[in-house]
């Protein structure tokens, strides 16, 4: 009984692989009511950017998110931290400064309260290194456990990341390695490798603050998270603008055994519904199965991926590596090109 106490049930879909399917609300967004738009409305649901930002001064803007999900591993103080550090990453993806944030929790009332405990204590921690309040939040009973956050934070109007504003020339840096959602479907039938999942767990735990800091040093022209629409679905969302890019897969970070255990079909029906999605948009040039579905892969609490001036790239992924933090550079923003995203084996 002890055992059951300390440990959540997997949900059938656990972190961002709960998400709808891209483009599965879009026709629903395109019929709701919109009235007169607000000038200081900068950022809204008519892009697809990671946060809306309401400009409340010259100065200052109001960046505004919330995430939350079913559990992605067992251990709920861990859900915990990584359900939070995925919900502030939207702030940071916007190159924004958390300040306060709210707690979304769905929990069963038979279900032992220790354990929700547990998740908000791993949360409030994560909240408090963003250097954010938690300052309350809002719970429901349901069937099944999910958690996270609504998170307000603050930025500069004029320094606002946005996701499809990358210029042609600009160099792609990826801050996080791929891979987690397929780790963990292979976690749940017991056979992940034991060196890559643990590496997954400790990224998804691991703040965007650090990376976004650095990067605002440097002239960064766009912007997103790699969450549950996979690095190519997030990618596609910064090629909106109707530039192409270049990708090269040597150069991707990756969890160990990820690639291994999508070669044995150990995948997501949500990264399914990226590939459906998204395929017409990219063309690979003798990418093995197993990395492909890496690059569809729903990411949960993943990395920073950042259009950055081809002068300072090099730069910032030194500064970023010496932290510890394990940027590449992983393509390059080109002129239209016919299709969007071209993914080739190297640079050369």
């Amino acid at each position: 009984m002890e055992e059951q106490k300390e440990k959540i049930v997997f949900c059938r879909s656990g972190g961002c692989t709960a998400k709808l399917g891209a483009g599965v609300l879009e026709h629903i967004l395109e019929k709701l009511p919109k009235g007169e738009k607000d000038p200081n409305l900068l950022v809204g649901y008519d892009s697809k950017d990671d946060a809306s930002v309401y400009r409340l001064t010259d100065d200052l803007a109001m960046v505004q998110t919330l995430d939350f999900f079913p559990p992605v591993v067992e251990d709920p103080y861990t859900f915990g931290r990584i359900a939070a550090a995925n919900a502030l990453s939207d702030i940071y993806a916007m190159g924004g400064e958390v300040r306060t944030a709210l707690n979304i929790v769905c929990f069963p009332e038979q279900m032992d309260l220790n354990l929700l405990g547990e998740i908000m204590r791993g949360g409030a921690e994560k909240v408090q290194e963003a250097g954010g309040s938690l300052s309350g939040g809002h719970s429901i009973a349901d069937d099944s456990v999910k958690y996270g956050l609504s998170v307000t934070g603050t930025v500069h109007p004029d320094r606002i990341w946005q996701n499809n504003t990358g210029r042609v020339g600009d160099l792609l840096i990826l801050t996080k390695p791929l891979g987690t959602g397929i780790l963990c479907a292979a976690h749940r039938v017991g056979e992940e490798n034991p060196e890559g999942f643990q590496k997954a767990v400790e990224s998804m735990m691991t703040l965007n603050k650090y990376a976004s800091e650095t990067a605002r040093k440097y002239e960064v022209h766009a912007c997103t998270d790699v969450t549950g629409f996979s690095f190519l679905g997030h990618l596609h969302e910064m090629m909106e603008s109707g530039v192409s890019c270049h990708i090269w897969a040597d150069q991707i970070p990756v969890f160990a055994g990820a690639a291994e255990a999508a070669e044995e079909f150990l995948i997501t029906a949500a990264g399914q519904r990226n590939r459906n999605h998204l395929e017409k948009h990219v063309t690979f040039h003798e990418i093995p199965f197993g990395m492909q579905e890496v690059l569809f892969d729903p990411q949960t609490s993943g990395g920073l991926l950042l259009a950055v001036s081809e002068k300072d790239a090099k730069n910032l992924q030194r500064e970023l590596q010496k932290q510890g933090i394990p940027a590449a550079i992983v393509g390059k923003i080109t002129e239209p090109a016919g299709t969007e995203i071209y993914v080739t084996p190297s640079r050369k």
